[in-house]
């Protein structure tokens, strides 16, 4: 894991010298270039912002009707005890301006380490659904807010589907947005918010807060940038926090890749993870 990381930041460096290689007067007219394609391009407002990888928006801020997106992605965390490969499958569009919805599945697959007898079964996680909306937008200082909601139906393991006991629990989770660029190519984004457990066996509740702050750096003229998320939780007053490295590189018109390293700061059982998003967005017209 730890080469895993050293050739991130390797990446992450070149792709910084690059952009600093080329004049300045090409990097402010690929800059006002780009920014007018994404802001000007339209009748109504939206900023260009940088978003998270790992921590993915429901849909761009400042949406416009009939835009669309699909991602896939695939990750791995190193735990104590086993092995964790993730998996998931996310559909989001925008029926109207400003208003995003998403579908996903997220798969969780689990391989004990050393034989160990502590590893949780294979599972579908949930069927989420969430929506959000853009409440304000401003080009003029580049900034965007909006209020969301994610609702998770809790599934159970995939052997105990044959007792019928499938559908275990929801999580409520509300949360705000708000994101800003700084001058071109400085992008920084705030997501918050608590996420309600219920569970029917216990009929119990929890909470657990997540504050997840970001900083990104747009190469100039491009969709591609490098950044982090710092992703922190608080349950019952045990604070977690998770530092996520991360690059997005375009591939092709309308086909980018993410890549992100975890690396744990506050955790007792979690060690080093990755994760790999594939965002594909069909032509907007």
């Amino acid at each position: 894991m730890k080469k895993k990381v050293l050739i991130l930041f390797a990446l992450l460096v070149a792709y910084s010298a690059k952009s600093q290689l080329e004049e300045p007067d090409d990097k402010q007219i690929k800059d006002s270039l780009y920014i007018h394609e994404v802001e000007n391009k339209f009748k109504t407002d939206k900023v260009l912002h940088a978003e998270p990888l790992y921590i993915d928006l429901i849909r761009d801020l400042g949406a416009r009707k009939g835009e669309k997106e699909w991602n896939v992605g695939l990750g791995m965390t190193d735990n104590n005890d086993y092995t964790e490969y993730t998996a998931l499958i996310e559909y989001e569009w925008a029926p109207i301006d400003r208003l995003g919805f998403e579908v996903e599945l997220p798969f969780s697959l689990y391989y004990p380490i050393n034989g160990s007898l502590n590893s949780p079964s294979n599972k579908l996680n949930s069927f989420k659904l969430a929506t959000q909306y853009s409440f304000y937008v401003s080009e003029k200082n580049r900034t965007s807010m909006a209020l969301g909601y994610i609702h998770e139906f809790e599934l159970n393991d995939i052997n105990k589907y044959r007792s019928g006991n499938v559908y275990i629990g929801n999580v409520y989770n509300p949360f705000f947005v708000a994101a800003k660029r700084w001058g071109t190519n400085f992008h920084t984004l705030l997501y918050t918010g608590p996420a309600i457990s219920q569970h029917f066996s216990s009929n119990s509740f929890n909470t657990r807060w997540e504050i997840n702050s970001n900083f990104h750096y747009m190469i100039p003229g491009t969709r591609n940038f490098i950044g982090i998320e710092f992703n922190k939780t608080l349950t019952n007053g045990d604070f977690d926090m998770t530092v996520r490295p991360q690059m997005r590189v375009s591939i092709a018109e309308n086909l980018l890749v993410g890549i992100v390293t975890g690396i744990p700061i506050s955790r007792e059982f979690e060690r080093f993870s990755t994760f790999i998003r594939l965002i594909y967005e069909p032509k907007h017209k």
